[in-house]
């Protein structure tokens, strides 16, 4: 009986042992929380609303998520924008699993990377005086500048060069446009140098550039000298979401290629060269400059005759010299003679020219195609050219207003259909309706040669003016002058009507050059 009592007791023990190592073994596998009474000792962690798993404390919950992050933007230079919402469920629990952490951080990758809202990549801002253009990479920018000077050296002398700006706080790039160095031509150069030592330099004391005017054509170095952007070009590293990146093409496309289509003025009836430069907003010069119909601001010009206004230029432009040999013909520069009695119209050709012919060496200057300059540097005349020799005047000519305040234009000059029996079909002047009664005044100062009745024009009143031109004022109600009354430019000289052959009250003007009726309304102010 004592030993089945001991027995019991023994096996009681044991049980006691055994339950209590294992319960020491619990406490010691990883992944199991040990009650405590402490609140919420596991935790159930979502991101972006999707559970990742479970872990024992908040603190490094957020340490897996930022973890995470990190990692993904290891991933890759641009800078990217994820949306992250972390939730945490938290209970207190006697025996709790957590996972592993490895699995938790893999499952947060996951779920991040597919929240990516945006990638703002690491790109370049190129920009040409006010207008920019974003490229991904500094290759691409170099590409884009080349591309603008290899539209004009097929033999691939220039290259560009990107140059830290010292003077900018920021992290910015000039573009400059220098020749291609010749690396092997000039380490050959050197060793020869090095070579012949003190010998070659007292030997090239003794030498001299020869002159200019001793050079022979053959001694002169032809193509391309010097390059450059006509622009400013900055560029600027940044970072840019992808949509507002342009492919390097698209880029050429938009920034070498010349975007403007032409734009033509159509001239209209009392239009001047100086009125179309204020309509356009282009200086006078300019508009000169773009028509070869046009010598200076005096050169006529005439209704429906059309003017170029613009050209078509690209975003960035390219300045460049050439040295040129040319055989060509020329014309010798024109001799003026100026006469103070005539007028700056005024103009006779004294000497016929003839075109001679040449060889020359010039250094020309190009901006894009177009010829902005030329030094000759060598000519040989084989012919000379012979100049053309003219007079012209000097005085400036008196001027033109028109002869009413108002009115509307109701008959233009040239061919017309009679407005009523005894009229002319072939206007000879110019028409402003307006009341009877309206002040006329001198369109230029000048000597009143008629002052009264004229058959067909009713009152009627001619003024010579100093130049050699008439003016005619017609259909008057009254006359407020006489003849060999001297007037100026703006004096009242009558009231408008309706008297001689007229359909209505108005005023009827014309401007006679040389006894003949021209259009008054292209000589007017």
């Amino acid at each position: 009986m004592k030993k089945m009592i001991s027995y019991k007791k023994l096996k009681f023990t044991y049980i006691k042992y055994t339950i209590a190592a294992l319960f020491g073994c619990l406490l010691c596998v990883r992944g199991f929380v040990p009650f405590e009474k402490t609140g919420d000792n596991l935790f159930h962690v979502s991101v972006n609303g999707t559970e990742v798993g479970s872990v024992g404390t908040k603190e490094r919950a957020e340490e897996l998520l930022l973890e995470a992050r990190k990692n993904i933007a290891l991933e890759s230079e641009d800078i990217t924008f994820i949306e992250m919402d972390m939730t945490m469920e938290g209970e207190e629990v006697l025996w709790g699993r957590v996972d592993e952490e490895e699995a938790v951080l893999e499952q947060m990758e996951s779920v991040l990377r597919g929240s990516i809202r945006e990638s703002m990549q690491r790109s370049y801002t190129v920009k040409i005086n006010e207008y920019m253009v974003n490229l991904l990479g500094i290759d691409e920018v170099r590409g884009l500048l080349q591309a603008a000077i290899d539209k004009y050296d097929s033999e691939g002398d220039f290259t560009v060069e990107l140059i830290q700006d010292g003077a900018r706080e920021l992290n910015v790039l000039k573009a400059a446009v220098v020749e291609v160095a010749e690396e092997e031509s000039e380490q050959t150069e050197l060793a020869v140098n090095c070579s012949a030592g003190i010998q070659t330099f007292f030997s090239d004391l003794g030498q001299q550039e020869p002159d200019a005017d001793e050079m022979e054509f053959d001694d002169y170095k032809l193509g391309l000298m010097r390059m450059d952007f006509a622009e400013k070009v900055e560029i600027v590293e940044s970072y840019l979401p992808e949509s507002q990146l342009i492919p390097l093409q698209a880029a050429i496309d938009q920034v070498i290629k010349e975007q403007e289509t032409p734009s033509e003025y159509a001239v209209v009836s009392g239009d001047t060269l100086s009125e179309i430069s204020l309509k356009v907003n282009i200086p006078m010069d300019r508009i000169i400059e773009m028509n070869d119909a046009l010598d200076n601001e005096n050169t006529p010009i005439r209704v429906g005759q059309k003017l170029i206004v613009t050209v078509p230029e690209p975003e960035l432009s390219v300045t460049r010299e050439e040295q040129i040999y040319v055989e060509e013909i020329y014309d010798a520069e024109v001799i003026y003679k100026d006469n103070d009695s005539w007028y700056t119209y005024e103009t006779q050709v004294l000497q016929q020219p003839s075109a001679g012919f040449r060889k020359i060496i010039a250094d020309v200057s190009y901006l894009n195609d177009k010829e902005v300059g030329r030094e000759i540097l060598k000519e040989e005349v084989v012919m000379e050219a012979v100049p053309m020799i003219v007079e012209r005047g000097t005085k400036i000519p008196p001027t033109y207003i028109k002869p009413i305040s108002g009115g509307r234009l109701s008959s233009g000059f040239g061919r017309r259909k009679a407005p009523k029996r005894g009229a002319s079909s072939y206007h000879k002047g110019v028409d402003w309706a307006t009341p009877t009664g309206t002040a006329v005044y001198a369109s230029c100062g000048g000597v009143v040669e008629k002052a009264g009745w004229g058959s067909g024009y009713g009152y009627v009143i001619y003024i010579n003016h100093e130049d050699g031109r008439q003016t005619r004022y017609g259909h008057l109600s009254k006359v407020l002058v006489k003849a060999g009354q001297s007037v100026k430019q703006g004096d009242k000289i009558a009231l408008s009507g309706s008297t001689g052959v007229s359909t209505g009250p108005h005023l009827h003007f014309e401007i006679l050059i040389g006894g003949k009726q021209v259009n008054p309304l292209n000589y007017l102010e």
